[in-house]
């Protein structure tokens, strides 16, 4: 039964990540912790264990997200490499940090991570894009396939330094971070949507190599779990991958800056009360 249910949520989370660049740990982590502590249906579940288990799983939604966004050339392969230069110590630091946490304090710490990364989400459309950091930094050029020219780029290190705090998160509650970084490479530095996405997932692929080792060499990956994992969360990638292309996605993300709102006030309460 808990590998089922496993098998179910790591497939939707893979959807969810790869269709809104979000990498599929913000869904997972919370409804696992729900089942695992609050329903008893999936034993052994600690927050070292959950954020193992969702690090692994990113290797996999990362890389099927990858390789199916690469066919539509929408991956900015230089952009990857400069944003994993900073959240590679990021990354290493948050899951040192990871490990002294217990239940109350990580329920917490994420319910209020949960939520900022909801009103992010909800005010993302309202904010003006800021043009400061493309018009000083290193710019790129894009044109869609209605012929749409975009100009987009950043400063080298401001890219590198919020991308050590995107990766301080993911080492820290195993989420992919595209969830903090979509928005910014959006209104910060003025990337095309698609390419947004997915060079965020082809970053989550790089961030869960170095992440899955950190948790690793804790002993936070319970194995057993991470076999229906896998296979959910990359073939749930494929899906929302696949749906990215021919969909506007909005309608998702609405529902979800609903569902994250409740799981991160529902977790702040669950550690408080």
């Amino acid at each position: 039964m808990e590998f089922l249910l496993l098998f179910v949520v790591a497939t939707f989370a893979g959807i969810v990540g790869a269709l809104v660049g979000l990498g599929g740990g913000v869904i997972l982590v919370p409804v696992i912790l729900f089942l695992g502590n609050t329903l008893g249906l999936v034993q052994n579940i600690t927050p070292q264990t959950v954020v193992g288990l969702s690090v692994i799983m990113m290797i996999f939604i990362g890389i099927s997200s990858t390789l199916s966004y690469m066919k539509s050339k929408t991956v900015h392969f230089k952009t990857g490499f400069i944003f994993f230069i900073g959240s590679v110590p990021g990354t290493i630091f948050g899951a040192w940090i990871n490990k002294g946490l217990d239940v109350p304090s990580f329920n917490l710490y994420f319910g209020i991570l949960l939520i900022i990364i909801a009103m992010i989400l909800i005010f993302r459309d309202k904010l003006k894009p800021v043009r400061w950091f493309v018009d000083h930094g290193t710019q790129f050029e894009y044109i869609d396939a209605q012929g749409k020219k975009y100009i987009y780029g950043y400063p080298i290190w401001f890219a590198i330094s919020l991308t050590f705090v995107v990766g301080c998160m993911s080492g820290l509650f195993g989420i992919g971070g595209g969830s903090i970084l979509v928005p910014a490479m959006l209104i910060l530095f003025l990337f095309p949507p698609h390419v947004a996405v997915a060079t965020s997932m082809f970053l989550v692929f790089l961030t869960a190599l170095v992440n899955s080792a950190s948790h690793i060499a804790l002993g936070n990956v319970p194995w057993l779990y991470t076999i229906p994992v896998i296979i959910g969360g990359y073939l749930g990638a494929k899906v929302g991958a696949k749906i990215n292309q021919s969909l506007n996605s909005e309608k998702l993300v609405f529902a979800l800056r609903i569902v994250l709102l409740l799981l991160g006030i529902y977790s702040v309460l669950n550690a408080l009360l």
